[in-house]
């Protein structure tokens, strides 16, 4: 059987990884301006996230907006939404399972090798969310990669990762290793004896000097 610790130290690392990934959903930060060329003084630097961009002025005013429409939105940012939102209800949903196959709990039966089973399926079910996190930031920093690096984009319109992006990836590794730890609760098969058993009566026949 798996060590409890280990199993309670994956659900708190992976229970980081969800807030993780839930923080950097949220904020606008998924990239920003980047200074380079011959302006390199300014006085706003521009923000861009998954649901709205942000103005922040040397002033300190800080100015949001929501994006208008989601036809508007390119396929890219469409697919980055998407794949976040999945990844942090399928994390959800494997901290629940994993919740009740840990032996510190008894809300899934007094089976260990059923309770170790159970805490196996939340590791693999957080590994996949972990995976489609993964995947949905390192597509949005390709894209902002290959922005930055095109020739044809204006001076002023380049962006580089912002923070957000690094607390989601962050958040989606975190998650990696906690579903590995409780995916590692796969239990073990009941050792059996090696040497043969033998079912021959005993003899009742006795030698004679």
């Amino acid at each position: 059987m798996a060590n409890s610790g280990l199993q309670i130290l994956g659900f708190a690392l992976s229970l980081l990884g969800l807030i993780g990934l839930i923080i950097g959903t949220i904020l606008p930060q998924w990239k920003m301006s980047a200074y380079v060329g011959d302006n390199i003084i300014t006085a706003i630097s521009m923000y861009s996230g998954l649901w709205m961009t942000c103005a922040f002025q040397s002033t300190g005013q800080i100015q949001c907006k929501a994006y208008d429409s989601i036809l508007q939105l390119d396929s890219s940012l469409q697919a980055t939404r998407a794949l976040m939102i999945v990844g942090i209800i399928v994390t959800g949903a494997g901290l629940g399972v994993a919740t009740m196959g840990m032996k510190c709990t008894t809300c899934g039966g007094d089976d260990k090798t059923k309770k170790s089973r159970i805490a196996m399926a939340g590791g693999i079910i957080l590994l996949i969310g972990a995976l489609a996190a993964l995947v949905a930031c390192s597509w949005y920093a390709h894209n902002i990669i290959r922005e930055f690096y095109n020739p044809f984009t204006p001076v002023n319109t380049k962006y580089e990762f912002g923070s957000a992006i690094f607390i989601a990836w962050a958040g989606s590794f975190l998650d990696v290793i906690g579903g590995g730890m409780l995916a590692a609760s796969c239990p073990r098969g009941k050792s059996k004896p090696s040497y043969p058993i033998s079912h021959r009566p005993p003899s009742s026949s006795k030698e004679y000097v």
